[in-house]
């Protein structure tokens, strides 16, 4: 009883850390703004209602909490792979590009 306890827990905290990474990477998404930005809203909204759908029927027809927790936790590292924007390294700030920098 303990051990399935416990392997419930480190797979929860699991989820914990997986879905900050995600919500890292759609809020800069989001934070770029335009039509990209507006789309990456409405499907969280969509996602979110389809995944409590889903859970809600997993638990009504007798499945488990660690099911629904195995299941988020496949969606979550399906939205894990940032977009190919967000990939591409920013080139690094050297001294050159400090002189090129308006100030103000």
């Amino acid at each position: 009883m303990f051990t399935e306890w416990m392997k419930f827990a480190i797979a929860s905290a699991r989820l914990g850390q997986e879905t900050q990474e995600v919500v890292a990477l759609r809020m800069m998404k989001l934070a770029r703004g335009g039509t990209a930005g507006n789309l990456e809203a409405h499907r969280m909204l969509t996602e979110k209602g389809f995944a409590l759908a889903e859970a809600a029927s997993t638990l009504a027809v007798g499945g488990s909490m660690a099911k629904v927790v195995r299941r988020y936790r496949s969606h979550v590292r399906a939205n894990k792979t940032p977009p190919e924007s967000l990939r591409r390294a920013p080139p690094p700030l050297c001294h050159g590009n400090i002189k090129s920098l308006p100030l103000r």
